[in-house]
Protein backbone atom coordinates (compact mmCIF):
# COMPACT_ATOMS: atom_id res chain seq x y z
CA UNK A 1 0.00 0.00 0.00
CA UNK A 2 1.13 3.50 -0.82
CA UNK A 3 -0.01 6.53 1.16
CA UNK A 4 -0.95 9.26 -1.30
CA UNK A 5 -2.41 12.75 -1.28
CA UNK A 6 -3.87 12.27 -4.75
CA UNK A 7 -3.20 11.95 -8.47
CA UNK A 8 -3.36 14.11 -11.56
CA UNK A 9 -4.07 11.81 -14.48
CA UNK A 10 -2.82 14.24 -17.15
CA UNK A 11 -0.23 16.86 -16.20
CA UNK A 12 2.07 18.95 -18.38
CA UNK A 13 3.82 20.77 -15.51
CA UNK A 14 5.39 17.82 -13.66
CA UNK A 15 7.90 16.81 -16.34
CA UNK A 16 8.15 16.58 -20.11
CA UNK A 17 5.15 15.35 -22.04
CA UNK A 18 1.78 14.30 -20.72
CA UNK A 19 2.34 12.76 -17.31
CA UNK A 20 0.46 10.79 -14.69
CA UNK A 21 1.46 12.48 -11.42
CA UNK A 22 1.25 10.61 -8.13
CA UNK A 23 1.40 12.88 -5.08
CA UNK A 24 2.68 10.87 -2.13
CA UNK A 25 1.59 11.67 1.40
CA UNK A 26 4.06 12.63 4.12
CA UNK A 27 6.97 15.03 4.03
CA UNK A 28 9.64 15.80 6.65
CA UNK A 29 10.89 18.98 4.95
CA UNK A 30 8.03 21.42 5.67
CA UNK A 31 9.34 23.99 3.19
CA UNK A 32 7.97 27.50 3.75
CA UNK A 33 5.57 28.31 0.92
CA UNK A 34 5.22 24.67 -0.16
CA UNK A 35 2.94 24.07 -3.17
CA UNK A 36 1.33 21.03 -1.46
CA UNK A 37 1.25 21.64 2.33
CA UNK A 38 -1.72 19.27 2.68
CA UNK A 39 0.64 16.43 1.75
CA UNK A 40 2.96 16.93 4.76
CA UNK A 41 1.10 14.96 7.44
CA UNK A 42 2.05 11.28 7.11
CA UNK A 43 -1.38 10.35 8.48
CA UNK A 44 -3.26 12.39 5.87
CA UNK A 45 -4.31 11.26 2.42
CA UNK A 46 -5.33 7.69 1.71
CA UNK A 47 -3.86 4.29 0.95
CA UNK A 48 -3.88 2.78 -2.52
CA UNK A 49 -2.45 -0.41 -3.95
CA UNK A 50 0.36 -0.18 -6.50
CA UNK A 51 -1.71 -2.34 -8.86
CA UNK A 52 -4.53 0.23 -8.87
CA UNK A 53 -2.09 3.04 -9.70
CA UNK A 54 -0.64 0.97 -12.54
CA UNK A 55 -4.12 0.15 -13.86
CA UNK A 56 -5.05 3.86 -13.88
CA UNK A 57 -1.78 4.72 -15.61
CA UNK A 58 -2.40 2.04 -18.26
CA UNK A 59 -5.78 3.54 -19.19
CA UNK A 60 -4.11 6.37 -21.11
CA UNK A 61 -1.82 5.34 -23.98
CA UNK A 62 -0.88 9.00 -24.60
CA UNK A 63 1.06 9.31 -21.36
CA UNK A 64 4.82 9.95 -21.66
CA UNK A 65 5.41 8.61 -18.18
CA UNK A 66 4.79 8.94 -14.48
CA UNK A 67 5.95 11.55 -11.98
CA UNK A 68 6.34 10.86 -8.27
CA UNK A 69 5.81 14.09 -6.36
CA UNK A 70 4.63 14.87 -2.90
CA UNK A 71 4.93 15.11 -0.14
CA UNK A 72 8.27 13.37 -0.23
CA UNK A 73 8.22 10.26 -2.46
CA UNK A 74 11.57 9.00 -1.16
CA UNK A 75 10.07 8.08 2.22
CA UNK A 76 7.96 5.49 0.36
CA UNK A 77 10.67 4.34 -2.03
CA UNK A 78 10.01 0.63 -1.47
CA UNK A 79 6.30 1.04 -2.18
CA UNK A 80 6.94 3.03 -5.39
CA UNK A 81 9.35 0.50 -6.93
CA UNK A 82 6.65 -1.77 -8.43
CA UNK A 83 5.00 1.21 -10.12
CA UNK A 84 8.31 2.48 -11.53
CA UNK A 85 9.10 -1.03 -12.79
CA UNK A 86 5.72 -1.37 -14.52
CA UNK A 87 6.00 2.04 -16.17
CA UNK A 88 9.58 1.59 -17.39
CA UNK A 89 8.82 -1.90 -18.71
CA UNK A 90 6.38 -0.18 -21.09
CA UNK A 91 9.16 2.07 -22.37
CA UNK A 92 7.72 5.10 -20.57
CA UNK A 93 9.79 7.40 -18.37
CA UNK A 94 9.75 8.14 -14.69
CA UNK A 95 10.43 11.46 -12.96
CA UNK A 96 10.77 11.92 -9.21
CA UNK A 97 10.80 15.02 -7.03
CA UNK A 98 12.67 15.09 -3.72
CA UNK A 99 13.48 17.72 -1.13
CA UNK A 100 16.77 15.91 -0.62
CA UNK A 101 19.56 16.61 -3.07
CA UNK A 102 21.08 13.92 -5.27
CA UNK A 103 24.16 13.94 -3.03
CA UNK A 104 22.07 13.52 0.15
CA UNK A 105 20.17 10.62 -1.41
CA UNK A 106 23.43 8.91 -2.37
CA UNK A 107 24.76 9.37 1.19
CA UNK A 108 21.74 7.51 2.56
CA UNK A 109 23.01 4.39 0.76
CA UNK A 110 19.58 2.80 1.12
CA UNK A 111 18.83 -0.20 -1.11
CA UNK A 112 15.20 0.79 -1.77
CA UNK A 113 16.06 4.41 -2.54
CA UNK A 114 18.89 3.32 -4.83
CA UNK A 115 16.61 0.87 -6.64
CA UNK A 116 13.87 3.47 -7.13
CA UNK A 117 16.35 6.06 -8.41
CA UNK A 118 17.84 3.50 -10.82
CA UNK A 119 14.37 3.04 -12.33
CA UNK A 120 13.78 6.78 -12.74
CA UNK A 121 15.05 8.96 -15.56
CA UNK A 122 14.91 12.40 -13.97
CA UNK A 123 15.25 13.71 -10.42
CA UNK A 124 14.16 17.21 -9.50
CA UNK A 125 16.07 17.72 -6.28
CA UNK A 126 16.34 20.14 -3.40
CA UNK A 127 13.93 21.76 -0.99
CA UNK A 128 11.65 24.50 -2.22
CA UNK A 129 13.17 27.80 -1.05
CA UNK A 130 10.61 30.58 -1.06
CA UNK A 131 13.28 33.32 -1.33
CA UNK A 132 14.51 31.67 -4.55
CA UNK A 133 11.06 31.27 -6.09
CA UNK A 134 11.13 31.69 -9.88
CA UNK A 135 8.00 31.14 -11.95
CA UNK A 136 10.02 31.15 -15.20
CA UNK A 137 11.73 27.84 -14.37
CA UNK A 138 10.52 24.67 -16.03
CA UNK A 139 9.46 21.80 -13.75
CA UNK A 140 10.65 23.39 -10.49
CA UNK A 141 9.70 26.21 -8.17
CA UNK A 142 12.95 27.68 -6.87
CA UNK A 143 16.37 28.41 -8.37
CA UNK A 144 18.23 26.08 -5.98
CA UNK A 145 16.41 23.04 -7.35
CA UNK A 146 18.00 21.03 -10.15
CA UNK A 147 16.61 18.87 -12.95
CA UNK A 148 19.00 15.92 -12.96
CA UNK A 149 19.60 13.21 -15.55
CA UNK A 150 19.50 10.24 -13.19
CA UNK A 151 20.89 7.62 -15.57
CA UNK A 152 24.03 9.67 -16.29
CA UNK A 153 24.34 10.84 -12.69
CA UNK A 154 24.17 7.32 -11.26
CA UNK A 155 26.68 5.99 -13.78
CA UNK A 156 29.14 8.83 -13.14
CA UNK A 157 28.39 9.09 -9.40
CA UNK A 158 27.80 12.84 -9.56
CA UNK A 159 24.82 15.08 -10.31
CA UNK A 160 24.50 15.88 -14.01
CA UNK A 161 21.78 18.36 -14.83
CA UNK A 162 19.65 18.33 -17.96
CA UNK A 163 19.99 21.29 -20.30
Amino acid sequence: MIRIAGVVKESIVDGKGIRFTLFTQGCPHNCKGCHNPESHNINGGYDIEAEKVIAEFNKNPLLSGITFSGGEPIIQAKELIPIAEAVTQQGKNCWIYSGWTFEELMEKNDADINKLLSLCDVLVDGKYVEDERDLTLLFRGSRNQRVIDLKKSLSENKAITLE
